[in-house]
């Protein structure tokens, strides 16, 4: 692994963080082992007429190799077709960091599948309810991975309750 290239996206990951006006979203892990990743995708019309990719961010509940994969994968992603990007592999998303120990090689696969899951629209599309009224509206915010562990359950607040094993 290049740890030069690996400490810099820990200690500064690029696109990190929600996107509101996304057009796709994809979420892959569980939530039974906490390690998850959503990805957000916003396309526009390039030069040539095609349908690119023009920003990428993610969310990660798990450790720091998924989150470095995602952050050079988002910036990875940029001015990729659709077709481009589904065709890259687990590998590629995370080639800019070398090659990944054996037990992290998951964290690879995870960020693929969140890419995966936005390009073929098996994400939750962005929120567009009704607001509750302690809610700002909905065009302001994006899911989150706590929208996805508890889709019932969304508010203004964020709870966290321990679980009994």
């Amino acid at each position: 692994m290049d740890q030069e290239i690996f400490n810099d996206a820990i200690e500064t990951p690029k696109n990190l963080g929600e996107m509101t006006d996304a057009d796709a979203v994809g979420t892959v892990g569980s939530p039974d082992c906490g390690d998850m990743v959503r990805m957000w995708l916003k396309f526009r019309e390039d030069d040539s007429g095609r349908r690119v990719i023009d920003k990428a961010s993610f969310q990660s509940f798990g450790c720091q190799t998924a989150i470095a994969v995602a952050s050079v994968a988002t910036e990875m992603l940029r001015g990729k077709t659709a077709d481009e990007a589904r065709e890259l592999s687990a590998t590629e998303l995370s080639a800019p960091l070398g090659p990944l120990p054996p037990m992290k090689i998951h964290c690879g696969q995870m960020v693929e599948g969140a890419l995966r899951a936005a390009l073929d629209g098996d994400g939750p599309a962005c929120d567009t309810a009704a607001p509750a009224a302690d809610q700002p509206p909905a065009d302001t915010l994006a899911p989150n991975l706590i929208d996805h562990l508890h889709p019932e359950k969304r508010s203004g607040n964020i709870r966290i309750v321990p679980l009994d094993s």
